[in-house]
């Protein structure tokens, strides 16, 4: 595959794992509480997740358009 073909794709990909990953420490955070009730742990980390949240609009936007480019 081209490497101009390779990169809108790779990020693209790279993009799913990051949210998959962000989906996984979500529900850890979740089991926490459920497990020991409202745990500081369980606000810190979904209060880290928020930056991704912050993120994915313009992640997406970036990958569209590297995708249209190709």
């Amino acid at each position: 595959m081209p490497t101009h073909d390779l990169i809108p794709s790779l990020i693209f990909k790279l993009n799913e794992n990051q949210l998959a990953i962000a989906e996984s420490v979500e529900a850890l955070s979740i089991w926490i509480e459920q497990l020991h009730g409202p745990a500081e742990d369980a606000v810190r980390i979904r209060s880290t997740l928020t930056k991704l949240d912050e993120n994915l609009e313009f992640i997406t936007r970036g990958v569209a358009e590297l995708l249209n480019d190709r």
